[in-house]
């Protein structure tokens, strides 16, 4: 079925409960959902096409149950079709976090984008999908297959991959030491809206799973779309690691191993990340990612620089003029 023939079934769907619904456009995602505002009467919801051959509706519809029972403010689903694909959710506003983010605003969005990863992290874990050594593994060769194999032209020798491959091993071990809570996997400021009241609206939580306490943490403070100076990022975790700890998801840790975890998680999801966004591009047609790839790569190098454990990753970048051909953002201090 072609798009615009979906677009036609989706809204004659919403419109056999609401005859004179009308749609338009409001985002698409890095996967195969799109989503349409729909206006009746002055009121609005969000329908979202989830084509059934390419995205299961049933994760999605079972978060959603999660989150909105931890108190969370996720869009309420009003009608569903899982035949179809379709869903009709509560609208959670037009301002994602990214368009509102700046040096005046960021102290109270972060205050409140904390204490809503709190509540996620007491969300219902009975039953998640883990995200155990396969699952962090599989995400990272993506760096080398897509972002330097594919993106790059790069292949790597048998000793630089074994090197990788004991890079991997490293990130994979912090990860799994960190205490385990319910991670939204994809917490930054396009997934976060900006609402009047029990801010912020949390949406894009469909890949939720069982994992490490700063994933998310870092999704947000490291985020691949705003930078943030490293002080400032510091304090940010300092504050979630003291409120995480007063409610139980923590127990005392010392600063320096929490910084560390936060570090090394980061390091996964950024390579990841990096491939993720080659792959967009290549495979998707989806070339805007590019423009992300040299913020994300700089959170790598920063982060990679500070740990000798690191330094075979750093010399690997650097041996093939990666930072060059890429480019790179100037984190401040």
């Amino acid at each position: 079925m072609s798009i615009d023939q979906r677009l036609q079934q989706l809204t004659d769907w919403v419109c056999s409960k609401r005859p004179s619904a009308t749609l338009a456009p409001a985002s698409a995602d890095a996967s195969f959902r799109r989503y349409f505002r729909v206006t009746d009467s002055g009121n609005s919801w969000v329908a979202m096409d989830a084509p059934p051959e390419k995205e299961s509706l049933d994760s999605f519809i079972d978060i959603t149950h999660r989150l909105l029972q931890a108190g969370i403010q996720a869009p309420a689903i009003h009608q569903q079709s899982l035949e179809h694909g379709f869903l009709l959710l509560s609208d959670l506003g037009r301002t994602p976090y990214l368009d509102v983010l700046n040096s005046d605003t960021a102290d109270a969005m972060y205050h409140d984008a904390i204490a809503t990863l709190i509540k996620v992290q007491q969300a219902d874990i009975n039953g998640l999908p883990t995200y155990d050594a396969a699952l962090l593994q599989q995400e990272m060769s993506l760096f080398p297959e897509w972002f330097l194999g594919t993106h790059l032209d790069i292949t790597l020798s048998d000793a630089e991959q074994a090197d990788l491959n004991a890079t991997f091993k490293s990130l994979i071990k912090s990860a799994q030491q960190q205490p385990q809570v319910f991670v939204h996997r994809d917490y930054h400021s396009r997934n976060l809206m900006v609402t009047e009241q029990h801010n912020p609206g949390v949406i894009d939580y469909q890949d939720a799973v069982l994992g490490p306490v700063t994933y998310d943490l870092v999704s947000l403070l490291r985020d691949c779309y705003i930078a943030w100076p490293e002080s400032q990022v510091r304090s940010w975790v300092k504050q979630y690691q003291t409120l995480a700890t007063d409610r139980g998801i923590l127990e005392v840790v010392n600063t320096d191993t929490f910084y560390q975890w936060f570090d090394w998680m980061g390091l996964q999801r950024h390579l990841k990340v990096l491939g993720i966004f080659a792959r967009l591009s290549h495979r998707d047609g989806k070339q805007a990612y590019l423009n992300d790839l040299p913020l994300t790569l700089s959170y790598v190098l920063s982060v990679a620089r500070r740990y000798p454990e690191m330094a075979s990753l750093v010399a690997l970048f650097e041996r093939y003029d990666i930072p060059q051909r890429i480019g790179t953002v100037e984190l401040s201090a």
